[in-house]
């Protein structure tokens, strides 16, 4: 059972990651900012800076490399949302 649910959980990862890739990919293509709210990544900073540390302290991996990407990836969409909204 184990097996299963980390192979479960690091598939699930890789789905969420692919998701909010695609969104700043297209925002990256656009060059545009349009109707994306920096809002959206600025909570995605500060819960992804909070699961991470509850992760840390719950000891699973599955998560703690989750979230550490998704923290970079919001970084990277704040980034871009005052880029391209400034220009």
């Amino acid at each position: 059972m184990g097996d299963a649910t980390e192979i479960l959980g690091w598939v699930s990862s890789a789905i969420l990651l692919l998701t909010i890739c695609v969104q700043v990919s297209k925002q990256w293509r656009a060059k545009t900012s349009s109707g994306v709210s920096v809002w959206l990544f600025i909570g995605q900073f500060l819960a992804q800076a909070g699961f991470i540390v509850y992760s840390a302290m719950i000891g699973s991996m599955v998560f703690i490399v989750t979230n550490s990407l998704m923290l970079l990836v919001s970084v990277l969409g704040i980034y871009l949302t005052f880029k391209f909204k400034k220009s």
